[in-house]
């Protein structure tokens, strides 16, 4: 399964009988899979398909529901106009079966610090990969602490630990796939998306 990037709108009601807020599954521009799990405790909704929308109720309750593009676009054309920020993809590069940070990733750091800075409240995915070296499941608790070690610098340099989610691959997505126990740097890795 390959992480899934979505992209929402969320809405304030201004009537007294609008929902207090929506959010709206919009088409990924790329034309990926998109999808988002909206909840509190009034309940859950999870959007899958574009147009899908959950609607927080003045009483608390969450309300799925389906609008038309058209419905949208007529609706929020607004807010539509607006610039959407891109996604922000930096790259950290690990020594061989740790998750201890090469030199030179290490001075990345005050540039993935300075952006993600950019964007106060925007949400921060690590993901750990690893090479093919070692068995599947060592790779797969491996890459995990991967990304752990790079949340845990992000949140001691004084980001909300809220905003951050630590995910691990494995060997399943290589930048060069190679056979199984081939020793490759440029696949020890860790993918910082900020969006």
């Amino acid at each position: 399964m390959s992480v899934r990037y979505f992209v929402v709108v969320a809405l304030l009601g201004l009537q007294a009988c609008a929902p207090v807020s929506r959010v709206i599954l919009l088409p990924d521009s790329a034309g990926r899979s998109t999808a988002v799990q909206v909840s509190n405790a009034g309940g859950l909704v999870d959007l899958t398909q574009p147009y899908q929308t959950a609607a927080l109720q003045q009483d608390g309750r969450l309300e799925a529901g389906v609008l038309s593009a058209d419905e949208v676009q007529e609706k929020y054309k607004g807010l539509l106009a607006l610039p959407m920020p891109t996604a922000s993809q930096l790259t950290l590069r690990f020594e061989p079966g740790t998750s201890t940070l090469t030199a030179e990733s290490q001075g990345q750091l005050p540039e993935i610090i300075a952006l993600a800075s950019k964007r106060a409240g925007g949400e921060i995915l690590v993901v750990g990969h690893t090479d093919r070296t070692g068995s599947p499941q060592a790779n797969d608790t491996l890459s995990l602490q991967r990304a752990q070690a790079v949340r845990e610098l992000l949140v001691q340099r004084g980001f909300a630990p809220e905003r951050i989610e630590a995910i691990g691959r494995g060997e399943r997505e290589p930048v060069v796939p190679t056979e199984a126990n081939v020793n490759e740097p440029r696949n020890r890795r860790a993918e910082i998306i900020i969006r």
